[in-house]
């Protein structure tokens, strides 16, 4: 494949230019060559650690997870042990997120359930969220 500008990269992946040259910055995207009028220029090898970014970034990885996934695809001899260690945590974040937020949706639909559509002075969204001692539940979505 011959080489891209940053714009033709950002384009073939989805990642906006700003969002690449951060990725540059933090170390996850090597620095690409650069042309004889200082711009980068990207190739194959941007192309796919980038997909792998995005897809991963899509997914909800942190970034020092999807850099600790990048080194390990660079040894494809290795174990997998590692690898499988994030995706696991990793899981178990996004069912506690859905858990709170099925919670959430809960006590949302039982405040809209009891609204009485009156005044605000005997609205029942306005008093539970003016009282937290008024939800059933603590609803933090960290």
């Amino acid at each position: 494949m011959e080489q891209m500008p940053i714009g033709a990269l950002s384009e073939a992946t989805g990642v906006k230019v700003p969002t690449i040259r951060f990725y540059e910055e933090i170390g996850l995207l090597p620095a690409p060559i650069r042309t004889q009028s200082n711009r980068r220029s990207y190739g194959d090898a941007h192309l796919q650690r980038l997909r792998f970014i995005r897809h991963a970034r899509d997914l909800g990885f942190a970034v020092d997870d999807i850099r600790e996934l990048l080194a390990m695809a660079a040894e494809p001899q290795a174990s997998c042990d590692r690898a499988d260690s994030i995706a696991q945590r990793h899981l178990a974040d996004v069912e506690r997120r859905i858990a709170q937020l099925q919670s959430l949706r809960g006590e949302l639909q039982r405040m809209v359930g009891e609204c009485r559509h009156g005044r605000v002075a005997e609205c029942r969204v306005i008093e539970s969220l003016a009282d937290h001692g008024h939800c059933l539940h603590d609803h933090r979505v960290a």
